[in-house]
């Protein structure tokens, strides 16, 4: 007698949130988490992350993280947790691009108090294909973004940019450094707990 094929189950593709989730968990959550400098030294590279994250600077944020970490470093004896700030830059992608610059235009635009000069984001998504054409060359896309920027609406989307890099990095230091320091806190507990109680056991 045969043994019947036991039928297996369809593994179902993740939906986009869940991949969204699982990078957002492994990339940010854990290293902060597991990070085993003080909660301060976490919180520092999370706000700076942070806060160059919510600047017109995509495609070059890592580097400016970097630079920031050697010249306050070595000029100003002041130090973060460069592998997270450069980790926690990456709220800001390739989905994210486009709603931060038109949040950062607009703002300032009003801070430049150029009312009249609102646009929707409807019409600032078609004002911003509307400046490639397809048959541009990569070198060309590059120079046409670049132009778009520090021309056209650099200066706006630049010092729009500034109270939401500022808001932002201080928001992201208090809340990472309250959360560090519950979460070491707890740990800590667990540590007393299972020691009392004769049990040793993996830590998270």
């Amino acid at each position: 007698m045969t043994r019947a094929k036991k039928k297996s189950t369809p593994i179902r593709p993740k939906s986009f949130l869940q991949r969204l989730r699982r990078v957002l968990r492994y990339r940010l959550m854990i290293p902060l988490l597991r990070s085993r400098q003080s909660p301060e030294h976490v919180a520092r590279g999370t706000a700076m992350g942070i806060a160059w994250g919510f600047t017109p600077s995509i495609g070059v944020q890592m580097p400016l993280v970097f630079v920031t970490w050697v010249v306050a470093r070595r000029v100003f004896n002041w130090d973060f947790n460069l592998v997270l700030a450069l980790a926690w830059t990456w709220v800001s992608n390739v989905f994210t691009a486009l709603p931060l610059y038109y949040l950062f235009y607009l703002t300032g635009q009003v801070m430049f108090g150029h009312w009249h000069d609102l646009t929707g984001y409807q019409s600032f998504l078609s004002l911003w294909e509307g400046s490639f054409s397809a048959d541009q060359s990569l070198l060309d896309q590059l120079a046409t973004l670049g132009r778009i920027l520090v021309l056209d609406w650099g200066i706006a989307m630049g010092v729009g940019s500034i109270p939401w890099a500022a808001g932002t990095g201080i928001l992201s230091y208090r809340y990472s450094l309250k959360f560090v320091r519950a979460h070491r806190r707890r740990r800590a507990e667990r540590m007393a707990g299972r020691a009392n109680g004769g049990q040793i056991g993996p830590l998270d």
